[in-house]
């Protein structure tokens, strides 16, 4: 079974740095009507996302989850989501690019790490995928570094493309 893991800023929503706002919180072109088709499809889905905001004391606990929630407002309910709080020195196993996210994503519902597809929108993404020994599907912003894109062993123009292209096999 295919289960569809997606990068929260930058891939779901706007990328605001640090958001600690949930009336800041943008949907990117199309993200709804992608995620409903999977929902429609019956294909589990979930957001892996770091939030080391929270370890350097610009975002409260609370406020990442007001946050989360008027994501699923904006966008549906998600199946699971894993949320790294973990600074870049803190050596964590969950924090992408760590194979964590995906892995724990993968065990809670019940899909191998093997038939998850990881989309999101910078290289950590996809090392997380490829370390999991799930697919990844890189969607380039204007953030997105070029030997990011390069490295990628496949991109998609945008949000639709790329949940195509995950159903596509």
């Amino acid at each position: 079974m295919l289960a569809i893991l997606f990068d929260r800023d930058g891939t779901l929503v706007d990328d605001i740095p640090y958001n600690n706002d949930a009336k800041r919180v943008r949907p990117k072109p199309g993200a709804r009507a992608a995620l409903d088709r999977l929902r429609a499809a019956g294909i589990p889905i979930g957001v892996i996302t770091n939030q080391s905001g929270v370890a350097r004391g610009l975002i409260t606990l609370r406020e990442l989850a007001a946050v989360n929630a008027r994501v699923e407002e904006l966008l549906g309910p998600f199946d699971v989501w894993e949320v790294c709080v973990h600074g870049e020195a803190d050596g964590c196993p969950c924090r992408k690019p760590a194979p964590g996210m995906v892995l724990s994503a993968a065990r809670r519902l019940g899909v191998p790490p093997g038939d998850c597809v990881v989309i999101g929108d910078i290289g950590r993404d996809m090392e997380a995928a490829e370390a999991a020994g799930a697919r990844g599907i890189l969607v380039p912003t204007p953030v997105t570094r070029a030997e990011e894109v390069r490295a990628a062993r496949e991109t998609a123009p945008d949000l639709a493309a790329a949940v195509e292209a995950a159903l596509s096999g």
